[in-house]
């Protein structure tokens, strides 16, 4: 019965993977000139560098981000570490211990990840967003914070790339976790667990703009700070 529920479900988020869109990626003015404008390209993997004026993504270079985020180096380090954090912890306590729980665990992490980030882009396209994480063009350690945090429930609509609230960054999470509960979890897995987890889940999609904002490259992060050094 799981089984075919986790089927059902991957059905529909692929359903909605494969409906075009008829918009075609524009150009957009922003706070600086046009033509020092740049557009994200798959090796950004949802971040843009602050200070360069927002240029609407293209359909390609949005499917080259949602590549990169679900099978990059970042997303099977995300579910090794995932894996060894319930392995930790021992949760579910069914799967048991040593190589086979951690495997399963690590699955798990992985595949929860997998359907979040697809069924952020899928919702994205439908709802014509552009849930790339962009760096904050404030400076001051608070001020960032709260762009990062905040950013988890926002995404950027329209040629000006104007902040909304994005129900498919509020959803996606979820999405994932209700999954894993009715696919793959075990039968004691009810769906109040999986808007336990989703909420687990929305938090670490937030420690990761985290960390987007402040540590993995750019000018002004502590890796971009280590390489202009160097």
């Amino acid at each position: 019965m799981n089984l075919r529920r986790l089927v059902v479900a991957f059905v529909l988020i692929l359903g909605l993977v494969a409906i075009p869109t008829s918009a075609p990626a524009q150009s957009a003015s922003g706070s600086g000139s046009t033509d020092s404008a740049t557009a994200p390209s798959h090796s950004t993997a949802r971040h843009v560098n602050p200070g360069t004026t927002y240029v609407r993504p293209s359909e390609g270079q949005k499917f080259h981000n949602y590549l990169f985020d679900s099978f990059g180096p970042y997303a099977i380090a995300e579910a090794a570490i995932g894996g060894g954090i319930t392995q930790a912890t021992n949760s579910p306590p069914e799967w048991g211990q040593g190589a086979q729980g951690y495997g399963q665990r690590v699955g798990s992490t992985f595949g929860v990840a997998l359907v979040t980030t697809t069924t952020r882009y899928a919702l994205a396209e439908l709802f014509r967003e552009d849930t790339i994480y962009y760096r904050c063009e404030c400076t001051g350690f608070f001020p960032r914070l709260g762009h990062a945090i905040t950013s988890t429930v926002l995404s950027r609509r329209g040629d000006d790339g104007h902040y909304f609230f994005s129900f498919p960054a509020l959803a996606a999470p979820y999405a994932g976790s209700m999954t894993a509960v009715l696919g793959w979890y075990p039968a004691r897995y009810e769906p109040m667990d999986g808007l336990r987890l989703g909420t687990y889940n929305l938090a670490a999609e937030g420690g990761k703009n985290v960390l987007l904002e402040f540590v993995y490259g750019g000018p002004h992060t502590m890796l971009g700070k280590i390489r202009h050094k160097s």
